[in-house]
C-alpha cells in the first residue's frame, strides 16, 4: 500500500478545510504590504462616462492630492460594460465569459486615466503588478490600474441571475484588503448610499454610516456599490471601512482622505 507523503510543517497532515484548524489561525495580524496606501475607485458609469466636464477636474484633484497622499487608482467600466453584457446576455454566454469580456473595457479606462495623470506620475499597471506598489511609490509614480479582480474564466456563478457578480468595486476592494491599505473610497456620482436610487427618487434617504451586516439586512433592491464589497467586508482582516463619495463635486475626495464622512462610511 502506498502512503502519503508529509512534509514536517504545523499543518501535517491536515486537510485544510477542519474547522478547528481554520479556527486556529483567527484573530492573527496579517502583514500590511502598503499600510499608508489610499485605493481611489473611479467608477466607469458614474464617473469615467460623463467624459471631460467631470473626469478632467477630478483627475487634476486626483493628481494633486497624490503629492501628499499615497494613491492607487483604480478604474470601472462604465456603459461599455453594460453594452458587452447585454449581447453576451442574448448569445447566452456563461458567466465566466462574460467576466472575461467585460474586464476588457475597465482596462481600457484605466489606459486613459493613466494618460491624464501622466504629469503627475500616473502609471498604468496590471493587476498582477500589485506586489510593486511599494516601490513604484518611493519613485514618486501614480498608478493606476483597472479594477475587474482577475477570476475570469473562473468567475464564480452569481446567486441571482448570470451577471458576474465580482465586478469592479469588487476588485478595488480585494486590493486593498492583499495591501493593508489605509483607506478604500468608490467614487460615484451621487453624494453617498441611498435608501433608492436617488436619481429616480429625489426622496431616497441618504445613509451616512452602517455596518455591513445592518445593510445586507436592509436588502435594497438597488446600492450604488456591488453587494459582493459589503458581504466581503464582514470577513476582511485590514479593511474596516470603506466610503462613498460624490466625485461630481471637488474637494470630496480630500475631505475623505483626511479621514472626514462627507458621503457614506459603510463599517465591517
Amino acid at each position: 500500500m502506498t502512503h502519503r507523503r508529509d512534509l514536517d510543517s504545523k499543518l501535517k497532515g491536515e486537510s485544510l478545510v477542519r474547522k478547528g484548524l481554520l479556527k486556529r489561525y483567527m484573530g492573527r495580524a496579517q502583514l500590511r504590504i502598503a499600510p499608508d496606501l489610499n485605493i481611489i475607485k473611479i467608477g466607469g458609469h458614474g464617473i469615467i462616462d460623463y467624459g471631460a466636464p467631470v473626469v478632467k477636474p477630478l483627475a487634476e484633484e486626483i493628481g494633486t492630492l497624490s503629492k501628499e497622499y499615497k494613491m492607487l487608482v483604480v478604474t470601472g467600466g462604465g456603459v461599455r460594460v453594460r453594452h458587452i453584457l447585454d449581447i453576451g446576455l442574448d448569445l447566452d454566454m456563461p458567466t465566466g465569459v462574460l467576466a472575461e469580456l467585460a474586464g476588457k473595457i475597465s482596462e481600457q479606462n484605466a489606459i486613459m486615466i493613466a494618460v491624464l495623470l501622466s504629469k503627475y506620475g500616473g502609471m498604468r499597471i496590471h493587476t498582477a503588478d500589485l506586489l510593486d506598489i511599494p516601490m513604484l511609490l518611493r519613485m514618486g509614480l501614480l498608478p493606476v490600474t483597472h479594477g475587474t479582480p482577475p477570476y475570469g474564466l473562473y468567475e464564480y456563478p452569481p446567486e441571482i441571475g448570470m451577471i458576474p457578480p465580482h465586478r469592479t468595486d469588487t476588485g478595488a476592494f480585494l486590493a486593498a484588503e492583499v495591501l493593508g491599505a489605509r483607506s478604500c473610497i468608490l467614487v460615484k456620482n451621487v453624494d453617498g448610499l441611498f435608501t433608492e436610487n436617488p436619481i429616480e427618487n429625489p426622496d431616497a434617504e441618504l445613509i451616512r454610516d452602517i455596518k455591513a451586516q445592518e445593510l445586507l439586512d436592509m436588502n435594497l433592491e438597488d446600492m450604488v456599490l456591488e453587494d459582493k464589497v459589503v458581504e466581503l467586508l464582514r470577513d476582511a482582516k485590514n479593511v474596516t471601512e470603506v466610503r462613498i463619495i460624490n466625485g461630481h463635486k471637488p474637494g470630496m475626495l480630500e475631505k475623505g482622505l483626511k479621514g472626514e464622512n462627507p458621503g457614506t462610511i459603510i463599517r465591517k
